[in-house]
């Protein structure tokens, strides 16, 4: 899709949708950050700012660090609930409907693969014409 519909140049599509595959996982992210709130509200458990805080963090690392395999934020989103108060057994409230919204996470990261490789051909491009003026 990246070659033949959005013409990427090989070179910028083969370098950044490989490491987007692997770092950019902004689908995984958002969804680890609305499920951890969300649980944390289903148990009546208030998040200070310093909490709230440390779920954003941890949800842009797990981000980066995810496995790309389904189901693989459970683990991360685990984590953090443990580390603000809610028991990690909340994620059995969710799993009844992770296979669906893993699907949507999966696209959400892929659209975004390819829109940073669109930007980032766009600027090589613009780069190469204009070094090409001079």
């Amino acid at each position: 899709m990246a070659k033949d519909q959005l013409k990427l140049p090989e070179k910028v599509s083969r370098f950044v949708l490989t490491i987007g595959a692997t770092a950019n996982q902004n689908g995984t992210a958002m969804f680890e950050g609305v499920t951890v709130i969300f649980l944390a509200q289903f148990f009546g458990v208030d998040l200070s700012l310093q909490q709230q805080l440390f779920v954003m963090l941890i949800c842009i690392l797990g981000g980066i660090g995810t496995a790309g395999v389904p189901a693989g934020s459970l683990p991360v989103i685990a984590l953090i609930l443990a580390g603000i108060g809610v028991p990690p057994e909340a994620l059995g409230l969710i799993l009844g409907v992770d296979r669906l919204l893993d699907m949507c996470r999966t696209t959400l990261n892929v659209i975004g693969d390819l829109v940073a490789a669109q930007v980032i051909s766009t600027q090589t491009l613009a780069a190469e014409a204009e070094a090409g003026t001079e």
